[in-house]
């Protein structure tokens, strides 16, 4: 009997993935893609999208000192019927950046610190490819750079393969750009700085031979092009097509892993369309070409499965974990200005867009360039926080982005969270089902907050937005929702479905919502019932939903909130 494959949530490390039994999405296909590139390449990716564990199985498959641990590591991989001819071949230099800003002393001395203690354990990892001796000489070099010197002169003599792999290569920079700490930050990557003498020794080491790959990740490229006299010689795979779905999972892969965790871990494929609906609700979105395939997050995808198998088929109360929710820092920092800040959220909440210059959507900008207003779509992108809609605009991902983003336009708008102000409606809710004291309390409760002369501005696309993240706070434990949900009929505005194992299962609610500016407020709120277009575009939405999902109760709904002036709620 076959043994079910645990999900591996938080493990980066691919030996203790495959040979621990835990679930790996096959990302081997892109070795041999791989080798046919230069010998220096540098890839980055928003966090979380999977980075650390394909370098992970980047050092297994080429380490030579795991050359006879192939077939048990890869033989039911793509890769295992296929290996290529450097696999196994290469001493391997292990660097994650983000262990080196740690300990008591300066950046420099922590980064020195760390650097050494990877040289030395290389050292004792590799002595018998060498002399006898050589790991107690690395280890009497003064530093890192003499050590990696050292290294570079010894490998060129005895014809040793190195393959350099560095993970978050940027992190130290970033905690530094974030924490608005720009005087230190120039300092680590200009003149005679640490980073940069790391970078030419790196260089040096490559021209030379004696580093025969490199191979370079991390989450923005302006530290490397900040770097660039120290460092310009690196293959940028980023935008290139074939490895656009190198990291994160696509379309196909998680729908090959969804099916095993209903067939394992719960009662089988027959709720597969409405898993489906969610996780593509929730995660999907992620484009980093205006015509690529559209990605899941892997590392929250990941946590959404882990969950659902620990519960045994149930939805998790929480869809994305706490920890791994986009640093709003970021947004802070990179706008500067209040007005700025709240000109970008106004495009993405209200809008739904966000122009951008293709010509912009480049591998390699500095930090100047970084912070530059006009820059923002694109530096957004690159921090995972939009994605390309197409080849003029970017745009939110999925449902996890928007509630970031509303959050942070209502902190930023000064709009009170308070409970005191939704509770008794929601309390209530859970036994009337009445959805249209929500839309009472969500007009007069959230938009009542609102100045006059924001109405003048905001579209159903804000609405909808808007009162998604407001019921969401109270009723995630009860249903998904899903915003502008994709149908044979069209994309609905709003639809929430109640979540398994509760008392809300197969309650499933259609809204489509029509804004009405304060000129036109006056003639809708007169009317008696919803227009007739109205009534029956919903309609088709919840028909299609009773086509695929014949158990729900669906009953659909058609509300109109004109500007700051009232609001109706009908039930069709």
């Amino acid at each position: 009997m076959e043994e079910v494959k645990r999900i591996p949530y938080g493990v980066s490390n691919f030996v203790e993935v495959v040979e621990q039994n835990q679930y790996y999405v096959d990302k081997t296909i892109y070795l041999p893609l791989l080798e046919e590139q230069p010998s220096n390449l540098f890839f980055i990716r928003p966090r979380r999208f999977g980075k650390s564990i394909f370098l992970s199985m980047l050092r297994a498959y080429y380490d030579i000192a795991q050359r006879e641990k192939f077939d048990k590591r890869f033989g039911n991989l793509w890769i295992g019927s296929r290996p290529t001819r450097l696999q196994g071949t290469f001493q391997i230099l292990f660097l994650d950046f983000s262990r080196a800003s740690g300990g008591s002393g300066t950046l420099a001395e922590n980064f020195d610190r760390y650097c050494c203690m990877v040289m030395d354990l290389f050292g004792m990892s590799y002595e018998s490819y060498y002399f006898p001796g050589f790991a107690q000489e690395m280890k009497a070099q003064p530093d890192f750079v003499s050590k990696l010197n050292y290294l570079n002169l010894h490998a060129a003599e005895t014809g040793a393969h190195l393959y350099l792999i560095i993970d978050e290569y940027d992190n130290f920079t970033n905690q530094l750009l974030t924490a608005y700490n720009d005087p230190l930050y120039e300092e680590v990557t200009t003149n005679d700085s640490f980073l940069r003498t790391f970078f030419k020794v790196i260089k040096a080491g490559i021209g030379e031979g004696s580093i025969r790959t490199c191979f370079c990740t991390g989450v923005l490229p302006v530290t490397m092009d900040d770097l660039t006299s120290g460092y310009n010689i690196a293959e940028i795979l980023t935008l290139e097509p074939n490895f656009l779905n190198m990291l994160g999972f696509t379309y196909e892969e998680t729908e090959t892993y969804l099916r095993y965790v209903l067939d394992k871990y719960s009662t089988g494929q027959e709720r597969f369309d409405e898993i489906w609906q969610l996780i593509v609700s929730n995660y999907d979105g992620y484009r980093f070409r205006p015509n690529g395939d559209r990605l899941f997050n892997a590392t929250i995808l990941t946590y959404f499965f882990k969950k659902f198998a620990a519960n045994a088929g149930s939805i998790p109360d929480e869809l994305v974990d706490e920890n791994l929710r986009t640093d709003i820092n970021w947004i802070c920092r990179l706008t500067l200005s209040l007005d700025n800040a709240k000109a970008m959220l106004d495009a993405l909440v209200i809008d739904d867009e966000l122009p951008y210059n293709v010509a912009d959507l480049a591998s390699k900008f500095n930090k100047k360039k970084f912070f530059d207003k006009e820059f923002y779509p694109i530096s957004l992108f690159y921090l995972g926080m939009t994605t390309l809609k197409d080849k003029f605009v970017t745009t939110l991902p999925n449902m996890t982005m928007r509630s970031v983003y509303m959050d942070y336009y209502n902190q930023l708008n000064k709009i009170e969270g308070n409970a005191q102000r939704y509770v008794p409606v929601y309390r209530y809710y859970d036994s009337n089902r009445s959805l249209e004291p929500l839309v009472q309390n969500y007009f007069e409760q959230y938009l009542g907050q609102f100045p006059a002369q924001v109405f003048d501005k905001i579209n159903e696309n804000f609405i909808r937005c808007s009162f998604y993240e407001l019921v969401s706070r109270y009723l995630s434990s009860c249903y998904t929702f899903a915003i502008e949900q994709n149908n044979s009929v069209g994309r609905s505005d709003f639809e929430m479905t109640g979540i398994p194992g509760t008392d809300y299962y197969t309650d499933d609610r259609v809204v489509e919502f029509k804004y009405y500016r304060a000129k036109e407020a006056e003639k809708m709120l007169a009317l008696t019932e919803p227009l007739p277009e109205h009534v029956e575009q919903v309609k088709r939405y919840g028909e299609d939903t009773k086509r695929k999902f014949p158990y729900y109760n669906v009953r659909t709904y058609v509300v109109y909130i004109c500007a700051n002036k009232g609001w109706k709620c009908w039930e069709v």
